[in-house]
């Protein structure tokens, strides 16, 4: 059984910790990014299935590609944020599975069904962006997630022969704290939750 985290460890990944808008002209390493990954890379997925696939966007160039796709609530926080990751989904996921789930034949899982396909892409992907926000966190970097961009002009832009497709996108940098908004509310547990 695993040690439950101390409060400190808490309130940096929940408590304290919130969704940024404005960065500190501050850059973030290559190799923070490759550790932030390697984090991300061990939170469990169905069968192991790991379709995600990221693209830590951290050039002006890559920037200046990224721009036409991005709503204009979203477009300066980008800008100006260290790096953008690209979190998308690889539509041929179970390609990989004979390496990642070798135990079992999870490929055919998934051959057979386009539809199946895609909803355990989409969905374990999904999963796989919350584990790299609570990474970054954990790392001392701050995350904006966002869903306000166009996912046709992202992937024309990042992912022109189709394979990968975008779910999200994610700031990260050093929040600049001093333009935080009051935080704000949440559904309670009786609101939100039930037992049965």
């Amino acid at each position: 059984m695993s040690t439950p985290l101390d409060t400190a460890a808490l309130d940096t990944l929940f408590n304290d910790a919130r969704t940024h808008s404005y960065w500190q002209a501050k850059p973030v390493d290559n190799a923070l990014l490759e550790q932030l990954y390697a984090l991300t890379a061990l939170g469990p997925t169905s069968a192991n299935c790991s379709p995600a696939r990221f693209v830590f966007v951290t050039s002006a160039e890559g920037k200046e590609k990224l721009k036409p796709a991005l709503s204009s609530g979203n477009l300066e926080k980008t800008m100006s944020a260290p790096v953008t990751v690209i979190v998308a989904w690889d539509r041929e996921f179970y390609e990989q599975l004979p390496a990642l789930f070798p135990h079992a034949d999870a490929r055919s899982w998934f051959t057979g069904s386009p539809e199946a396909a895609k909803e355990t892409a989409f969905r374990n992907s999904s999963l796989q962006a919350g584990y790299l926000i609570l990474a970054a966190r954990s790392l001392g970097l701050d995350a904006g997630p966002m869903s306000g961009f166009d996912p046709a002009k992202v992937n024309d832009a990042f992912f022109p022969d189709g394979q990968y497709q975008v779910n999200l996108l994610i700031n990260l940098g050093y929040g600049d704290a001093s333009k935080l908004h009051p935080r704000l509310p949440r559904l309670s547990f009786e609101q939100a939750s039930r037992f049965a």
